[in-house]
């Protein structure tokens, strides 16, 4: 089977991409940890006044599950994170959700669901390390799943697992 290889940055539609690309200039100016280092909550965050457009879109592109339809039913090939959702006593993993960065759904800010995948792969794998990226292949589907860590605005039933290799 040939699979199509697949950038994260290509499942998101392009106005969440495009305000992804451009925060608003005051973001550059919160220190890191200080009390403005904050995941967005319902009410846009600000420093002065009410949000701004750009400010509003940019909090929403953190939190879209708008999905690109021209991937469903796609034969693709993306590397990824493992976030483990159901394993065995062996640490066999059956379910778990792919994400682009390490550490994403344990510590916030998650990504937003449009950058993260639902798989299920019944025959299992391991990881020696959940830092060590993976590749995985199948058949991507424009489903969304939520989960316990997470939600995800695509699914895939995964055909194969392997080691990333640049």
């Amino acid at each position: 089977m040939d699979y199509r290889e697949v950038k994260w940055e290509e499942l998101i539609p392009q106005e969440d991409l495009d305000a992804l690309l451009n925060p608003p200039d005051y973001y550059a100016m919160i220190p890191e940890g200080s009390d403005e280092d904050v995941f967005p909550t319902e009410e846009p965050l600000t420093i002065d006044g009410p949000a701004s457009a750009e400010m509003a879109r940019y909090q929403q592109a953190l939190q879209s599950a708008k999905i690109k339809p021209e991937f469903d039913q796609q034969q693709v090939r993306i590397p990824g994170f493992v976030v483990p959702l159901e394993f065995d006593d062996d640490q066999t993993i059956t379910r778990f959700l792919l994400v682009p960065y390490f550490g994403a759904c344990m510590h916030l800010p998650p990504p937003p669901p449009n950058q993260v995948i639902y798989a299920n792969f019944p025959d299992g794998f391991q990881v020696e390390f959940l830092y060590d990226p993976v590749y995985i292949e199948g058949e991507l589907r424009t489903l969304p799943e939520d989960t316990e860590r997470g939600n995800a605005a695509y699914s895939m039933n995964v055909a194969r697992v392997s080691a990333y290799e640049e």
